[in-house]
């Protein structure tokens, strides 16, 4: 067996190894970047990149059909299904053959293969050519997550798909049943809505978007319904047969069984962090409750050398949070003062009206003891929302009554996954109302709305009437 000695081994190339692999080159450490499958994990193959691509070109779709709006004429606006999944294809391609060149050209090896294991600071990499030995001083694990099946909905590829198999169907489906409401659920679903098909959501929950502020999702599930998606709360997939027109499922709600006839059932319930096969627990790493590896805030094991980063090490299993855990890591191998101490990760979701979301929410202020001030400032208000055609939503900012510390914001509406970073810095910094509300915002845009939320929090908004009076806010 072949045997090579590196500083360090990073395994798994999604947006947390990639990103390690590059920055430990950076650093001068001599690293080896192994992966399974395409560089760039789920994110940029099947997932992140690839859905966004469909999303634009469905959103894109939407806006010709009512282009009349505007004075623009479109006449019968059509859908060529395979030069879009190719488009999509293309953009991908492009992006994950610039991570070789990317990690290569910062001085990182990159090993095709499967890693396992086998002792403190050794692994055995099953490659096309034979097996090898990588002898490592660090290892850093970053193998990503899957989708969590449940009971009756096993992923065939056929009838029942994932999120990776609805970015590459070879056709638009008809009628298509969503098993989850979140974020990757909703997201599919509003685009496969806009582009023809006809939609069906279950979610157990009471609201779409669980976790995500109430508002948020009452918003987003009143556009759910004029886009003609049927939604369905409090509801529970039992199971599904075969017929001769296609699928049934049967659901359960409010104790009552009902059926829905359907072409494709996309299950969208959550990801399981991928930790099997890799040996962890005969060299003592530890595993939480729910499968995730236990680390500190330096993304440490309990086991001197090996380290853990991305979506097998906890929630939020988030492509950004894994990027950042991945400079903390490498820096840290390297010797750096650096540690995961970020106050709050923002969190997109890329449906219609968009998501923007970071820090605490109303409810989650007030349960960690906070008196709570809000401000909010809807789209409907703001010139620039209307020259888009785009005024559905607001921005919500949550501080603290007493100190006016910022403690949270969201946005549903247009560009909210863009305008979110204003906010995630905000939060960064320990900014205060003020600080957002004094500061001059460009005109006309969308960003003017955060400082408008602000100053609505502070009784002085201008362009909405405040719940205060001026001047009694600060």
């Amino acid at each position: 067996m072949t045997t090579l000695q590196v500083e360090v081994a990073v395994i798994g190339a999604g947006p947390g190894g990639y990103v390690c692999a590059i920055r430990l080159g950076q650093l001068g450490k001599k690293t080896l970047l192994i992966e399974r499958g395409n560089l760039g994990g789920v994110c940029l193959n099947v997932g992140c990149i690839p859905s966004k691509a469909l999303i634009t070109a469905a959103k894109t779709f939407e806006k010709v059909q009512h282009a009349d709006t505007m004075g623009i004429l479109v006449e019968n606006p059509r859908l060529d299904w395979g030069k879009l999944i190719g488009w999509k294809d293309g953009i991908v391609q492009k992006l994950t053959s610039g991570i070789g060149t990317l990690v290569k050209g910062n001085g990182a090896q990159v090993m095709s293969g499967e890693a396992r294991l086998v002792a403190p600071g050794t692994l055995e990499v099953t490659t096309a050519e034979g097996p090898v030995r990588v002898e490592a001083e660090h290892l850093v694990i970053a193998t990503g997550s899957r989708p969590i099946e449940i009971p009756g909905f096993a992923i065939d590829g056929a009838r029942v798909i994932g999120s990776s198999e609805a970015l590459s169907l070879n056709e638009r489906p008809g009628r298509v049943v969503v098993i989850g409401g979140g974020y990757i659920g909703l997201e599919m679903g509003t685009m496969l809505a806009k582009l023809g098909s006809c939609v069906t959501v279950l979610e157990r929950a009471d609201q779409v978007l669980p976790g995500f502020d109430p508002e948020v999702a009452q918003i987003l599930q009143r556009k759910l319904k004029k886009l003609g998606v049927e939604v369905h709360l409090g509801a529970r997939a039992l199971d599904w047969s075969e017929t001769a027109a296609g699928a049934v499922v049967r659901l359960e709600k409010a104790g009552q069984v009902s059926e829905i006839a359907c072409d494709r059932i996309l299950v969208t319930v959550g990801r399981r962090p991928n930790v099997e096969g890799l040996g962890l627990e005969r060299l003592g790493v530890e595993l939480d409750a729910q499968g995730f590896i236990r680390t500190d805030l330096q993304r440490r094991t309990k086991v001197p050398g090996i380290w853990a980063i991305g979506d097998c090490a906890g929630q939020p299993m988030l492509a950004h949070k894994a990027s950042k855990e991945a400079e903390v890591v490498a820096e840290a191998i390297a010797g750096h003062a650096s540690a995961y101490d970020v106050r709050a990760i923002p969190a997109v979701v890329f449906t219609d009206p968009e998501v923007g979301s970071v820090g605490w929410t109303e409810a989650q202020a007030r349960a960690e003891g906070h008196d709570v001030k809000v401000g909010k400032f809807p789209f409907a208000a703001l010139g620039r929302a209307m020259t888009a055609l785009e005024t559905e939503g607001f921005i919500k900012v949550v501080a603290d009554a007493r100190t006016h510390e910022v403690l949270g914001l969201h946005v549903v509406g247009p560009s909210a996954t863009d305008l979110i970073a204003e906010a995630g810095l905000a939060l960064e910094m320990g900014a205060c109302l003020e600080d957002l509300s004094l500061t001059v915002h460009a005109h006309p845009t969308l960003a003017e709305g955060i400082m408008e939320a602000a100053k609505a929090a502070l009784g002085e908004a201008i362009h909405v009437l405040n719940r205060d009076p001026v001047g009694h806010g600060r």
